[in-house]
């Protein structure tokens, strides 16, 4: 994630605001898995209504959280308790090896949920990294998962703003409250949320990022409906939305700034140390100790140090590793555009050139157009590259965005590896073989484990050579950086929540250790601050996953084939890393009894 993937970020951030579950009439019969199964996934599509629009359903678009109530905090521990009591008075034993499957993921899924709402993260919702500020920006713009295309499409848009302008009130309020109760975010990071703020707290309105939709106004909406719907965008922008971010701004810069913390851990909250060690369990559906990921993440940063070593004596560097660092930062080869069209067409042909080869390794493609895109210009500064999920239906494609702030410094090393992550085979073949797959329930189709979904893609990043990539050494070495990258979040993530490591320190050992640009760095250390525990998925996922694909290897011999493993791997969906463990190991004994 570079930045995170924004499909993992929203699926997880974003839910919304509803009216309280209705109670459903008590019977003396239990459901059925499947009845069970069903009336979860639309129960639930009501209360995180943006899962919804991100596949495509559109029938929640008008529904918009203000997630950090208690009001909906309770609504959500009802629903979860709910179905947990439903679910375990079932007899498991007696379910289907499939059902079991669904069985453990939704029970993980309820449990997960009922122990973070003991938390008190609602008193910290802004970051610079993730938040409703950023999401909803970007849906206002016209051109992200938000549909633009029919009236009704407009208006949903009116009533989720609507909503929108509450949670910022909302979310002062909660600041406020977690500034008298210990739970405020680093100063460090607040101030990176004021120029952020400063984007959309003025006019003209005309010129506001949120009148984008007005400009793109369909040529078949009526002359009535053109004139209304201008007037409200305008009216909406006007008296909502720029006074509501200059308030937000205005907190945040006079009140908010001065109290924030100078630690840079989670464990300086009241709680901190608890927090961390579910956000532990969460992103990496482990149960993994701060202390065995941070003490992981040096070893591999140690076993990646060494492969890098040899890389740079091909080349014929002299030098040491940090001056090789320094070299390809630097090195005018890698930096060989002067359009950012140029960019766009370059990853384009990486995927032609790895398309002979993407059938040797995958027999199972999806039907979910594909499409790379430069990221919009209000985030394009901060942002990462990043994959946007179509819908399910195939009707949006899924969109690989990479931001080009500065096309002539815009360095190729890691192009290759980052198109394999972001696209194909990464998050573009997963999630849309997950959201295609209409065998599985359809609560799985929508579900994102970071682990799992992070892992995959990071996993993805070492077929390079089987696809025909990596042929130049810097591209290898980019591969290599970028593995780097993730294990170096192991060693940082856990240094900073839960060693005493300070911003500083973070900063020191990733410079010492990856080709990062120290601009580059400091971002990513801040996310780190920003959304703890988050960073420490990537890894975790892509070495239980290569640890399968290595055990079946041995396990099978001949009988092995990784289109085979690959579509084991894929066919259940986004599932916790014991439930695909446990998956892997029942095909392997399948496969040997052949």
């Amino acid at each position: 994630m570079k930045k995170l993937s924004i499909y993992i970020i929203v699926v997880q951030l974003l839910i919304a605001c509803s009216a309280p579950p209705k109670e459903e009439t008590k019977t003396t019969e239990q459901p059925s898995l499947d009845s069970l199964l069903h009336q979860y996934h639309e129960e639930r599509l009501k209360l995180f209504p943006m899962d919804a629009t991100m596949a495509g359903d559109n029938r929640y678009n008008d529904r918009l959280p203000n997630n950090i109530t208690q009001e909906y905090r309770s609504q959500l521990k009802e629903f979860y308790t709910r179905y947990r009591d439903q679910l375990t008075a079932s007899d498991r034993s007696k379910l289907s090896e499939e059902d079991q499957m669904s069985y453990d993921i939704l029970l993980w899924e309820c449990d997960i949920a009922l122990e973070g709402l003991a938390f008190k993260d609602y008193l910290t919702p802004i970051n610079q990294f993730w938040s409703w500020h950023l999401m909803a920006g970007q849906l206002a713009s016209g051109s992200s998962m938000q549909p633009f295309k029919s009236v009704k499409d407009y208006d949903d848009w009116l009533k989720r703003l609507d909503v929108y302008a509450v949670w910022i009130d909302t979310a002062i309020v909660n600041m406020k409250k977690g500034i008298a109760q210990g739970y405020v975010i680093p100063k460090v990071l607040i101030k990176k949320v004021i120029p952020q703020l400063s984007d959309l707290d003025h006019g003209p309105v005309k010129d506001h990022l949120y009148y984008n939709p007005i400009k793109l106004l369909p040529a078949d909406f009526s002359a009535e409906d053109k004139a209304r719907l201008t007037k409200a965008y305008e009216e909406m922008i006007q008296t909502k939305i720029i006074p509501g971010h200059k308030k937000l701004n205005d907190f945040i810069k006079k009140e908010y700034l001065a109290a924030g913390r100078e630690t840079s851990g989670i464990s300086a909250l009241p709680d901190g140390k608890e927090y961390y060690n579910y956000l532990i369990k969460q992103f990496t559906t482990t149960t993994k100790s701060a202390d065995e990921i941070f003490a992981l993440g040096k070893s591999e940063v140690e076993r990646i140090t060494k492969e890098m070593e040899a890389v740079k004596e091909q080349v014929g560097f002299k030098g040491d590793l940090k001056a090789f660092f320094a070299h390809i930062r630097t090195k005018k080869e890698l930096m060989p555009f002067t359009k950012p069209e140029e960019v766009i067409a370059h990853f384009n042909a990486i995927h032609e050139k790895m398309k002979p080869n993407l059938a040797k390794l995958f027999d199972k493609t999806p039907k979910t157009p594909f499409e790379v895109k430069r990221t919009e210009a209000f985030r394009e500064a901060s942002a990462s590259a990043e994959y946007n999920p179509g819908s399910q239906d195939g009707t949006r494609p899924g969109v690989f965005y990479v931001p080009i702030p500065n096309v002539k410094e815009y360095n190729t090393l890691s192009d290759e590896d980052l198109f394999l992550h972001e696209a194909i085979p990464g998050h573009h073949y997963q999630i849309s073989l997950q959201q295609e797959n209409t065998s599985l329930p359809a609560f799985r189709r929508i579900l994102g484990y970071s682990s799992y979904a992070e892992g995959w893609a990071l996993y993805t990043e070492s077929l390079g050579k089987e696809l025909g990539l990596y042929t130049d050494p810097y591209q290898y070495f980019g591969m290599l950086s970028a593995e780097m990258h993730r294990a170096i979040r192991l060693v940082v993530d856990a240094g900073m929540h839960t060693q005493g490591w300070t911003r500083e320190q973070a900063i020191q050992y990733s410079l010492d250790h990856e080709a990062e640009t120290e601009e580059g760095i400091i971002a990513e250390i801040e996310r780190y601050m920003a959304i703890p525990g988050q960073a420490l998925s990537y890894k975790i996922g892509q070495l239980k996953i290569r640890e399968l694909r290595t055990k079946a290897e041995q396990e099978l011999g001949d009988k092995f084939s990784i289109a085979q493993f690959h579509n084991q791997v894929l066919d259940s969906g986004c599932i916790p890393l014991k439930v695909l463990e446990d998956k892997i190991n029942r095909w392997i004994e399948s496969v040997k009894k052949g």
